[in-house]
């Protein structure tokens, strides 16, 4: 069944060309499909384009297909092209005629609209609480390992002195930047443009405010052409978020499979969440945490795919959009399972208390035993002299120790107010 039919059969090749993997992917629209024409069907009601018996039988009906649905049972048979022609059918095989009047003032372009925008939202949602699980983690460690310092690098060169606490933090604190590219993809998804039809509009009586309220979106998008234009426009805004959340979690992927490797031995893991070699009895890879750095890579590469199909399209609806899909709704699944899988792994990280025993750490130390030359009245490049000269002479002595008092520092890494930061954001 196709909408669109008009009696004349489709030739099969472009059945396949134009169909695609369509029917698959629209399994993860159905629940909003149905929502979306139950909101439909009660406007239709209200605004007396259906009878008050007929509104009951749609809406009734569709709470039974959502029920199917929920249950794991919903279907989408290569004998329908997507899933707004499965369920118009199923309506129409329950009701007869009155399930032929669901699709009135609608069409399946502002039904698609509707769906991903209501998918999206939940996404959205869903990934916010992930990212929250995670950064309540990573501040209970950095409180736990607040005082076990860490060597600091630039230009993969030992630096200043870090801290488990600073590093966890660091991390935490970025994930709040995510949140608020998350904020703004869910504001854009948080439009209804349902009601826009084809992309301009209906010359039914309809109530869109109404459709707005009942669906629980934010507010309108009012301009019907504007609606049309948000199909690809959502998707992309939610990309970028992904792949703000992604380039969070490849970074500190990164951190993790170097601080792990025997050169650095900073951290460890339990067994189980490491791999073996096939040759090597003694390897234990961090398979967990390169794969989420790939996958996560792969993440951020999306906005430019999704910017590439979209890019020169005039206004209007246009059939390369079905192809946003095709990267969208895996990589969402993608960035849930690396979330996921990121929680449950470094929860179980161990730290190595005593990394700056070996000597080779010594001069991380050079900066604070500078300041402290000049906060006994030598000035800075004397002091900073001074200093050179002890390490090229080797008579360097480190204080191994920190004093740092500022904001944000590891003597000072200012917990309360990241979380207080966070709970903003949220």
């Amino acid at each position: 069944m196709k909408l669109w039919e008009k009696g004349i059969p489709t030739d099969k090749k472009t059945d396949l060309f134009t169909v695609g993997n369509d029917r698959e992917l629209d399994l993860v629209l159905a629940e909003y499909d149905v929502i979306g024409s139950m909101a439909h069907a009660k406007m239709l009601g209200k605004t007396g384009l259906l009878t008050a018996q007929e509104t009951n039988d749609l809406v009734a009906a569709l709470q039974d297909i959502l029920k199917i649905i929920n249950d794991g049972e919903f279907t989408i048979e290569d004998s329908f092209e997507d899933v707004h022609s499965k369920v118009e059918y199923l309506l129409i095989q329950k009701l007869g005629d009155t399930g032929k009047k669901i699709h009135v003032a609608r069409s399946r372009n502002d039904q698609v609209l509707t769906d991903v925008h209501l998918y999206l939202k939940a996404e959205i949602q869903t990934i916010k609480n992930q990212v929250k699980e995670l950064f309540d983690l990573l501040i209970s460690l950095s409180e736990q390992y607040q005082n076990i310092l860490l060597p600091g690098y630039t230009h993969f060169q030992v630096a200043m002195p870090s801290s488990f606490g600073m590093w966890f933090s660091a991390y935490a604190e970025t994930l709040i930047d995510d949140v608020t590219m998350l904020n703004a993809a869910l504001t854009v998804a948080d439009q209804n443009p349902l009601g826009s039809a084809a992309g301009y509009g209906s010359s039914f009586p309809i109530d869109r405010t109404f459709t707005t309220q009942e669906m629980g979106f934010a507010t309108l998008k009012y301009n019907s052409v504007a609606a049309q234009m948000s199909r690809g426009k959502v998707e992309k805004t939610t990309s970028f978020a992904m792949a703000s959340v992604a380039g969070t979690l490849s970074k500190l992927s990164m951190d993790i499979c170097l601080y792990l490797s025997q050169n650095f031995n900073f951290i460890s893991l339990p067994q189980h969440l490491t791999t073996g070699s096939s040759i090597m009895p003694h390897k234990k890879n961090p398979d967990i945490f390169e794969l989420i750095r790939g996958k996560c890579n792969k993440i951020q590469a999306l906005p430019y795919e999704l910017t590439l199909i979209t890019n020169n399209l005039p206004s209007g609806y246009h059939r390369e959009f079905q192809l946003l899909k095709e990267g969208l709704f895996p990589a969402l699944q993608t960035l849930k399972s690396c979330l996921e899988m990121a929680h449950y792994s470094i929860k179980e990280i161990k730290v190595n208390e005593n990394i700056l025993d070996d000597k080779k750490y010594d001069y991380l130390f050079t900066v604070d035993a500078l300041n402290e030359l000049v906060t006994a009245g030598v000035p800075f490049r004397d002091a900073y002299k001074i200093v050179g000269e002890q390490v090229d002479n080797g008579t360097f002595t480190s204080p191994k120790a920190t004093k740092h008092t500022h904001e944000g520092s590891i003597n000072n890494l200012c917990l309360d107010e990241i979380v207080a930061k966070m709970e903003r954001a949220l």
